[in-house]
């Protein structure tokens, strides 16, 4: 029977195919096809592979020898690597996987070691004909879209934690909102809904998070929407009436921290002990947190403050100043004559002058009287533009339907450049934008 079979399979399959031993047909091998098992890029199959941790104390040249590399050979790789990837950035507690050939005496060569820099990152050495190479790259990664709501306990951070979503949600939302929500005056049952592409290799692994599609905030009764669109050449986040979320001021200087004293003209001095005039307001903070000028300005005065230890004050348009008192430090450039832009690095949170522990002391002034920094009025920025607001309302639209409810995927808006929209009648659907 064997023998028919074997027959029959090579009078049918003589031209397209084969057979096995056995008379069964075999898949055509494709020679031109690339390798299907790559591993940071490299061809596994070809390979033994073996997978470890660096250890404490533990250099790239000590894991090299026990693979049998030269030191001639350590060094020229170490030279070599110096503007990509310097060796001494390596770091214990990081995987490595080392890709090893043996040769006809089935004695064991190292041809590659990758080295894992993060979640994402990775660095490969290769040693090959008595060469050395160093590879840069970074592991694919998969979108998953996500929509997530959360009920406020005590503040974002603590909800984003309860919830177990991505640490970097906080931080992307605080960027978001910085000039709209009062971030330091959150009240249990405030709340959020936000839309965000989480990142996955392996479709398993998550490494973070990519574009935030749209957010709601809830805060005392007062709903706050943050929709994406690009205008001016960048993608920037909008309120539900076309209004620019951006201010002319920041809420706040600084971040992850709480308000220990507010604006006031008879407050007891903490050192001094007297009722005396506290025209600024002070937030609590670890030394060396980062403190932000709240608006683009530049630097009059640098230097001691007397009580208030190190000072900044930054002229502002509008006939406003901001200073930031009791500084550990300045940020590198900064002096007296610089010019900042909103959000940039000025200094860090200390505890110099008069002070009982870090903490800032931020105060503002309208042409020379102290005002409250909590209660200032700030006009937004540019809003939409009225030729894109046909293009905004068709993004809002969809964001909001989105945030509010469950919609279909072909529904959903997935990119924001060269939306064309049409009158009204002709309008088309989510799925068939441009």
């Amino acid at each position: 029977m064997k023998t028919w079979k074997t027959l029959f399979c090579a009078l049918l399959l003589a031209a397209a195919g084969a057979c096995n031993r056995d008379g069964q047909p075999v898949e055509e091998v494709d020679e031109n096809a690339g390798p299907v098992n790559l591993v940071y890029g490299i061809d596994a199959d070809l390979y033994r592979l073996e997978t470890s941790e660096i250890a404490s104390g533990e250099t790239l040249g000590k894991i090299l020898s026990r693979y049998g590399v030269s030191a001639q050979m350590i060094d020229r790789l170490d030279k070599q690597a110096a503007g990509i990837f310097p060796l001494k950035n390596i770091r214990a507690g990081q995987n490595y996987t080392a890709f090893i050939h043996e040769d006809s005496l089935f004695t064991p060569h190292l041809d590659f070691l990758a080295y894992e820099i993060s979640m994402t990152d990775y660095v490969v050495f290769g040693f090959q004909d008595d060469s050395v190479s160093i590879r840069k790259d970074a592991k694919s990664f998969t979108l998953q879209r996500k929509k997530k709501s959360a009920v406020i306990n005590s503040s974002l951070w603590g909800a984003i934690m309860e919830q177990d979503l991505p640490y970097a949600l906080a931080a992307e939302m605080e960027d978001i909102y910085q000039w709209t929500v009062d971030f330091f005056g959150i009240q249990k049952g405030d709340s959020f809904t936000v839309i965000y592409d989480e990142r996955f290799v392996d479709d398993t692994v998550s490494v973070g998070i990519g574009r935030i599609w749209g957010a709601k905030f809830s805060q005392g009764g007062k709903e706050y929407y943050a929709i994406p669109f690009r205008q001016g050449g960048k993608i920037q986040y909008w309120e539900a009436n076309g209004a620019s979320l951006r201010k002319q001021m920041l809420k706040a200087p600084l971040k992850y921290t709480r308000i220990s004293s507010r604006f006031s003209y008879a407050r007891k001095h903490p050192i001094y002990k007297v009722y005396r005039p506290h025209t600024g307001v002070d937030y609590a903070a670890p030394k060396g947190t980062h403190v932000h000028a709240v608006a683009d300005g530049v630097v009059t005065f640098k230097g001691w403050g007397g009580g208030g230890g190190n000072t900044l004050k930054i002229k502002h348009a509008g006939g406003l100043m901001t200073g930031y008192l009791h500084l550990s430090g300045y940020a590198k450039g900064i002096s007296q004559g610089t010019r900042v832009s909103q959000g940039q690095l000025i200094g860090y949170v200390g505890s110099t002058g008069a002070s009982t522990g870090p903490h800032l002391d931020y105060r503002v002034w309208k042409n020379g009287k102290p005002i409250d920094p909590l209660k200032i009025p700030s006009e937004p920025a540019e809003p939409i533009s009225k030729e894109n607001q046909a293009a905004f309302e068709y993004v809002r639209d969809r964001i909001m339907a989105e945030l509010n409810g469950e919609v279909a995927p072909e529904e959903r808006i997935t990119q924001l450049d060269s939306i064309i929209v049409t009158p009204a009648a002709e309008v088309p659907a989510a799925g068939q934008q441009k």
